[in-house]
């Protein structure tokens, strides 16, 4: 939260200090930056969650978010110049305008993006505006302290910035921890914003109350007063409106949604008068499956993988069950481990009866064993081996998701799969992303493993392609185990087809992704832009 400071904002003021009980007047003038400090940094987290949640491309989002506000910052704190001759009223004044447009920022983003389809410039503005206003708060606090007791220039920023960097601290912390579980993105802002008032009302009431003008106070705690009312009464409409905003979005009607600490989560139904409804899954705007034809997918995912030895078989993703039912309809597999990142993701499917009845309450056979936890981080202490690997991960449109697709990852992966197990990798639309299904495929080679590439169609979502891999340099052939279920969609004679890739996309040169150049990300951000 800090900010270019004019040097007459920390020298001694022409006039006496106006409070007498410093000791007090400092404590709860430091409490107001604290305060201050921590709201600032929880606007900013938020309105960088927001873009990840409905943009994608958190590197982009969270890099435009700070330049912006703290180049605006920098222009806040010179303009906040004039206003150092009413610091009371100024602060009090630019407490309650930023706490009004921080606390209603993620509506109005969220509004912004629904209806209006101006995400980007929306967001730009409103980081403009909020970092103008947290860039206006250090110079007119510094002048306020000086008044409650006048130091040296070194000594005033000092205390001002200790207490404004533990307060961003705090801000930075409880964001993830208790704001966004607790209240969600949308309330979680609103209640910042009332903090942020309060933070005006501890300056004006308490502090300088004796040096402000009756009617000047009035009109500061009325103003506050209106500030309040208009969080409150959002806070109350909060859920409507965000229902509201959300279902636009969507074609068919929601039937759940939660947003958590690692994504928005909603399922939709369609209302169809014949036949069985439509349910679909989203995960943060993006579709992750139709009941109507995910079976398509889920059977090419999992069953040429158990092709060969399957007794042991470890899912990575694929938190909605879907993939464990394919696993559980083999009579050969004796136990099933599955690492899903988000534990609100298996509750789900183990609660929400449309999930559950399309997994047919995959995740409470007694073969499976459920896992809430960071794919990468998991793989690097697992000590298991295991016959058969089916990674189900999102696309790797954000960075902690392209670590996923990394040469890194799948040299982990070697080290607890079984010599003679394989890996098959759901790997983007080879059609809509070529430069994408071609660079996984090239980053699992260079990890050491040969593949065989294949693709499907998916009606719901289109040309979908699938690496299955081994290590070694004999690529693995593509066929049904002799214990294969009965399937809906696959046979020898669709797999056989499925590795002809049409003249215009077949393997292109690109480059493999790492950690240090996750080229995957690069290829997915701009392939899947005008979709």
């Amino acid at each position: 939260m800090s900010s270019a400071l004019d040097d007459r904002a920390v020298a001694a003021p022409p006039n006496p200090p106006a409070d007498h009980h410093t000791r007090g007047a400092r404590f709860l003038l430091l409490l107001a930056v604290f305060l201050c400090a921590a709201c600032g940094l929880v606007y900013e987290l938020a309105l960088t969650a927001l873009g990840s949640y409905l943009i994608g491309n958190s590197v982009l989002q969270t890099s435009v978010v700070i330049s912006v506000m703290v180049f605006a910052m920098g222009v806040g704190s010179l303009a906040a110049k004039p206003l150092r001759h009413r610091p009371v009223v100024a602060f009090a004044v630019v407490e309650g305008v930023l706490a009004l447009v921080g606390g209603l920022s993620v509506l109005m983003l969220y509004a912004a993006f629904a209806w209006l389809q101006l995400y980007m410039p929306a967001m730009i503005v409103v980081s403009l505006v909020v970092g103008l206003l947290i860039g206006a708060e250090i110079p007119l606090l510094m002048t306020l302290l000086q008044r409650i007791r006048t130091q040296e220039a070194s000594s005033a920023v000092a205390d001002m910035f200790a207490v404004d960097y533990i307060g961003a601290l705090v801000g930075g912390l409880c964001f993830p921890l208790f704001l966004l579980p607790t209240f969600g993105q949308l309330k979680g802002a609103l209640v910042v914003g009332v903090v942020n008032a309060v933070a005006g009302v501890i300056v004006v009431v308490f502090i300088f109350r004796r040096q402000t003008g009756r009617l000047v106070k009035a009109g500061l705690l009325a103003g506050v007063a209106l500030v309040l009312a208009a969080l409150g009464t959002t806070y109350v409409l909060a859920d409507d409106l965000e229902v509201t905003a959300r279902q636009h979005m969507y074609a068919d009607p929601i039937i759940h949604s939660e947003t958590t600490q690692y994504q928005d989560i909603v399922v939709t139904r369609s209302t169809a008068f014949t036949g069985e409804p439509d349910v679909r899954l989203f995960l943060n705007g993006d579709l992750q499956f139709s009941s109507v034809d995910e079976y398509r997918y889920h059977e090419s995912l999992v069953h040429p993988a158990l092709s060969g030895p399957h007794s042991n078989v470890l899912i990575m993703g694929g938190g909605d069950g879907l993939a464990l039912r394919e696993v559980l309809r083999h009579e050969g597999v004796r136990h099933v481990t599955l690492v899903e990142l988000d534990p609100a993701m298996t509750r789900l499917a183990r609660t929400f009866e449309p999930l559950r009845k399309l997994n047919r309450g995959s995740l409470d056979d007694p073969r499976a064993k459920v896992v809430n936890a960071d794919a990468f981080t998991w793989l690097r202490e697992a000590r298991q081996q295991y016959d058969a690997v089916i990674i189900d991960f999102p696309d790797p449109d954000s960075a902690s998701l392209a670590k996923l697709y990394s040469v890194e990852f799948y040299d982990l992966l070697r080290r607890v799969l079984a010599p003679d197990g394989q890996v098959m990798v759901q790997s983007g639309s080879p059609f809509f992303a070529p430069k994408t299904y071609w660079s996984i495929a090239k980053t699992i080679e260079t990890a050491g493993y040969a593949t065989t590439e294949f693709q499907i169609d998916v009606p719901s979502f289109g040309n979908w392609g699938f690496v299955l891999a081994r290590p070694g340099t004999e690529a693995p052939p593509l066929r049904l185990a002799r214990d294969t279920p009965k399937l809906r969609y696959l046979d020898a004679a669709v797999l056989e087809a499925a590795t002809v890739f049409p003249v215009d996309r077949r393997r292109t040169d690109v480059r493999p992704s790492t950690l240090m150049d996750p080229a995957v990300l690069e290829y997915v951000q701009d392939e899947w832009r005008d979709y």
